[in-house]
């Protein structure tokens, strides 16, 4: 059973947020905490609380599985451009040039790592490949 945590509005460019989004795409989320807290970008702490949040979200759809024995992973993450303000900015001679300051969405999905896989879902996946 997965769970979703959503983040809108965040006041970082899509494309740094992006770079912190990679680091921790697919991994667990004991090593996905640990890699967001020592990384240096400050997308990262953004996220960080992000996924807390995709967990707790986990937590209160399974009341009755413990979190430990559940081996949750991130399904999937992805980041999308967000409103955008626009200023002005003086140049020279009498000109102005566009600043846009950027924001953006960011999308989680935390998941129970299934160990027993069954022979169905094998041949399902070699016919697709």
């Amino acid at each position: 059973m997965e769970a979703i945590a959503r983040l809108n509005n965040v006041p970082t460019s899509p494309r740094k947020m992006r770079l912190v989004a990679d680091l921790v795409r697919g991994k667990r989320v004991g090593q996905a905490l640990s890699i967001l807290k020592f990384t240096p970008n400050h997308g990262a702490i953004k996220l960080e609380k992000l996924l807390l949040s995709a967990v707790a979200n986990w937590q209160a759809k399974n009341p009755d599985a413990k979190l430990e024995e559940a081996d949750l992973y991130i399904k999937t993450i992805f980041v999308d451009g967000g409103r955008m303000l626009k200023r002005l900015r003086p140049a020279p001679q009498g000109r102005a040039h566009r600043i846009r300051k950027r924001s953006n969405h960011v999308t989680l999905v935390v998941d129970a790592f299934n160990i027993g896989v069954t022979a169905d879902e094998v041949e399902t996946t070699e016919k697709s490949n």
